[in-house]
């Protein structure tokens, strides 16, 4: 790694990328939108009539939204660029290296989570035409309810953006020398100026492109090491010598780090969680004209989402093959467990002019389209659910303007000021995942209460809300904590030096005795989620049947997903059965 860095071909194709991604901001903020200004715009609704769908005026909608009138395929590539970043490119073959390919299991719950977001929880949303998922909260229950899950989320953002710019940094950072915050800053900078000048409509298509970028990058490195495979057999023979080959761990304890049922159900919680009622999510939904526009976004979404995974885990046994007799991080090549993507890139294709080039800016891409959706997504939640949900404010059309296009600037700088924190961790796929289980299981639980709960009431959800979200939050920090005091076994396969140059040794392993430990830190990542979700709907469920629980009869069926509807009194259709209720929600099905 110290020995290579980027030439020529690699920074011309490297900086393409990068100057594309400006350029396609530039023109969606000001080429198109001057041709836009020039045409004549049908109003959405009547002469005096504040329609929801424009977000207090056309300006707005078409900046924030689209106009709700995008394709579906920019906004499935959008919503695969914002979910496959550099913490996926880089952390999904590190997990399969370290602890083997169970997690390649986790394909199943990405096609199954997108068919339960799409007739669970999507057919609410269209029914709605809300513009923040979070709105939906405050119809259902109560404007507190929508401030709790804005504030819920937007913590959970300034938590995440530190991941999506410190991985691509440095992984360009060790190709090319040049300083990390240097690059940290460039990252920031630009996504914030393409974000900021074209809108939801520059960030969708500036994606498509890095989502090209991204899939040619990791399947040209693929195929590459496998083409320097010379017997399969071996190869084969060799993963399951090193114990990588692990796809039936079934045992029961949810102390494994990978078994079935963690993978399973824990990562269809996960997934779940987080597409079905996240802002940065719905919010892409909502862009589409049509429910079943949407739905066809999100079947791509699914599909390309899991073919993704596959390559990336793929990478992982490939890497394995590579490194099997010298493992990079006991031999000092790497400093960290999310060095090895990069430095693999070097051993299979640094030979190759551009490939590396073509590598680091496939992450930079997935950097940069994560970013950019956030700093969007989460500008929306500030102004409908912060400055207009929960301070009651209506800012006219140039005061949104700049608070939308401020927030975006304040998230950069926040980003920036977090990384800080952030380059003292390692493992980033375990501990976002974790991280984001506080924030999603608990929001995805106040969700749930409300569209298949009738009964669930204001102060029933808020009690759920905030159990899950405290005891998610404790057993997260407290396996945090734990790990970093070295109180825990690793659970991570063995490695092999025999193959290593110089004198390198192991690094000897001293057993823990877990059974002093407290059960909960024990406990896998991937079930903090599930623990969450059921903690809030179950703590909801229940506080709301001993204080008053909502009558049925007098729920707006439109709140409820359709899979309730049969349960439901035929009372409560009669009440509000109406055009723009559910003879509405007909015809877009």
């Amino acid at each position: 790694m110290d020995s290579f860095r980027f030439g020529i071909v690699d920074y011309v194709v490297f900086l393409g990328t990068t100057i594309l991604s400006i350029g396609i901001g530039v023109y969606y903020g000001w080429i198109k939108k001057t041709k836009r200004n020039t045409e004549t715009c049908t109003p959405s609704a009547p002469s005096g009539i504040k329609s929801k769908r424009d977000l207090g005026s056309e300006k707005m909608n078409e900046y924030l939204m689209g106009s709700r009138n995008l394709k579906v395929l920019p906004v499935a590539m959008s919503l695969i660029a914002s979910y496959i970043s550099g913490v996926s490119i880089l952390g999904t073959p590190s997990e399969i290296y370290n602890y083997g390919t169970q997690y390649c299991l986790i394909v199943i719950p990405i096609i199954v989570h997108g068919l339960i977001v799409s007739y669970v929880y999507l057919p609410v949303y269209s029914t709605l035409q809300v513009g923040s998922s979070f709105e939906y909260l405050e119809m259902r229950f109560h404007s507190s309810i929508r401030s709790i899950a804005s504030i819920i989320f937007v913590s959970n953002v300034a938590l995440y953006l530190p991941f999506l710019v410190y991985l691509p940094a440095l992984a360009l950072n060790q190709v090319s020398g040049l300083d990390m915050y240097l690059i940290e800053v460039l990252i920031i900078v630009v996504c914030v100026i393409y974000t900021i000048l074209g809108g939801l409509k520059a960030v969708v298509h500036t994606d498509v492109w890095q989502v090209l970028i991204m899939f040619i990058s990791v399947v040209v490195v693929a195929i590459l090491a496998t083409c320097y495979i010379e017997d399969f057999e071996a190869f084969w023979q060799g993963l399951e010598q090193g114990g990588r080959l692990i796809i039936a761990n079934i045992s029961p304890s949810p102390y494994d780090r990978q078994t079935v049922w963690s993978v399973l159900i824990g990562g269809l919680f996960y997934w779940t969680s987080t597409n079905a009622i996240s802002p940065t999510m719905v919010h892409r939904y909502m862009s589409l004209p049509s429910l079943n526009k949407a739905r066809a976004a999100i079947g791509i979404f699914s599909v390309g989402s899991a073919l993704f995974i596959i390559i990336l885990c793929f990478l992982g046994v490939l890497i394995f093959h590579t490194f099997h007799d010298c493992d990079p991080l006991s031999a000092g090549m790497i400093l960290d467990d999310d060095q090895l993507m990069p430095l693999f890139v070097i051993k299979v294709a640094g030979h190759i002019y551009g490939m590396p080039g073509l590598f680091i800016a496939g992450i930079f891409g997935a950097g940069l389209s994560s970013l950019s959706v956030y700093f969007n997504s989460t500008s929306l939640v500030f102004l409908e659910d912060i400055v207009r949900g929960c301070f009651k404010m209506q800012p006219g059309e140039r005061a949104s303007t700049i608070l939308v296009k401020s927030s975006i600037v304040v998230l950069g700088v926040l980003a920036f000021a977090l990384i800080f924190l952030l380059e003292q961790a390692s493992g980033v796929l375990s501990i976002w995942t974790s991280v984001a289980a506080i924030a999603s299981g608990a929001t995805f639980g106040i969700f749930t209460l409300g569209m298949l709960v009738p009964w669930a009431n204001t102060i029933g959800t808020a009690v759920g809300a905030i159990a899950g979200f405290l005891l998610s939050g404790w057993i997260t920090f407290g396996m945090q904590i734990t790990a970093a005091a070295g109180q825990l076994n690793s659970q991570k396969l063995p490695v092999s030096v025999q193959g290593c140059t110089g004198n390198v040794t192991l690094p000897e392993s001293i057993w823990k005795d877990e059974d002093q430990v407290f059960p909960l830190y024990r406990l896998s990542y991937l079930w903090v989620t599930p623990i969450g979700v059921l903690t809030s709907i179950v703590v909801g469920s229940l506080v709301s049947l001993v204080t008053k629980p909502t009558d049925m009869k007098s729920v707006n069926p439109d709140l409820i997903s359709p899979v309730i509807h049969r349960f439901l009194p035929k009372d409560c259709f009669k009440r509000f059965n109406n055009a723009e209720g559910r003879a509405d929600l007909d015809n877009r099905i």
